[in-house]
């Protein structure tokens, strides 16, 4: 009797979550579709779709359209359908230079990595310049308050590559991410153009206090600055200024002026077998 009355409460305590958390695995699943879909409409690479009219490209964006709405609405089914459509029109709208900026980036890394053959190889091979195309994405539904599939989609990016951007770190273009595993961008992150950050960069807040939901936490880069690998930059006050060199494992926390090299000084000494005075035996 006891056990089936702790399963009587746990049943209701389940279904009301069920009725007050209704996003589904659909939602995600669908997210993620609508994300390829588009892809595959902005990058021939990735589609076995071919364009050769300017009316097939309008058909095309008219689907997109009509499924960024269903999308839409299976998240949140007390917006109503005219807010709806006006958010799929802005985004849809917005298509264009979104695509113009991730074609800046993808120039740019090529241009700046020694190894790239050519621009295909980027746009197709390079996990850094997948995280851009679906952070420029994922950034254009979160300016427009899209909640929710900003951030399914953004996760989905750092599963695929190792790269995390949240969706509302604002980053122009061009920007290059070199190798990219394990950097992460913070969600009031501010990033000038011609960026370049290397792999396993931290721009991060000082603190995860939850009232500081509302305030920028995290840092500002400006235009033309490079961050080597490991480096941890730190605070919504602090700001790297333009054409500044932030070295490989440095830890900052404070604002640096334009035109800076800021480096983490170690020193490595090498010394030969016969500059110790007896051997170090380890008998296991």
């Amino acid at each position: 009797m006891e056990e089936n009355h702790l399963f009587t409460r746990f049943a209701n305590d389940l279904l009301e979550k069920r009725q007050t958390h209704a996003c589904t695995t659909l939602l995600k699943t669908n997210a993620i579709e609508f994300l390829n879909q588009l892809i595959d409409f902005l990058f021939p690479h990735f589609s076995s779709k071919v364009y050769i009219t300017p009316e097939d490209v309008v058909a095309k964006v008219q689907l997109l359209k009509r499924d960024l709405i269903q999308l839409l609405i299976s998240l949140n089914g007390n917006k109503p359908l005219d807010d709806v459509d006006t958010i799929a029109d802005a985004f849809i709208g917005r298509i264009p230079s979104i695509h113009s900026n991730l074609w800046k980036d993808a120039e740019a890394i090529y241009s700046g990595d020694p190894a790239a053959e050519n621009i295909d190889e980027v746009i197709l091979a390079y996990p850094g310049f997948m995280a851009i195309l679906i952070y420029r994405i994922s950034h254009e539904l979160y300016l427009l308050k899209v909640p929710i599939i900003p951030r399914i989609i953004s996760e989905h990016a750092h599963q695929i590559t190792g790269i995390d951007i949240h969706p509302g770190a604002t980053i122009g273009s061009p920007f290059f991410i070199d190798h990219g595993t394990g950097i992460v961008i913070g969600e009031t992150s501010l990033i000038g153009k011609n960026v370049k950050i290397y792999q396993g960069v931290t721009l991060g807040a000082l603190s995860v206090d939850k009232s500081l939901a509302q305030t920028k936490r995290h840092p500002t880069i400006e235009d033309n600055v490079i961050i080597y690998s490991q480096a941890v930059i730190l605070g919504g006050n602090t700001v790297i200024g333009k054409n500044s060199v932030v070295g490989g494992n440095a830890w900052v926390t404070q604002s640096i002026p334009a035109d800076s090299v800021v480096y983490n000084k170690s020193e490595v000494r090498v010394k030969t077998n016969k500059e110790f005075e007896e051997p170090i035996n380890f008998i296991i």
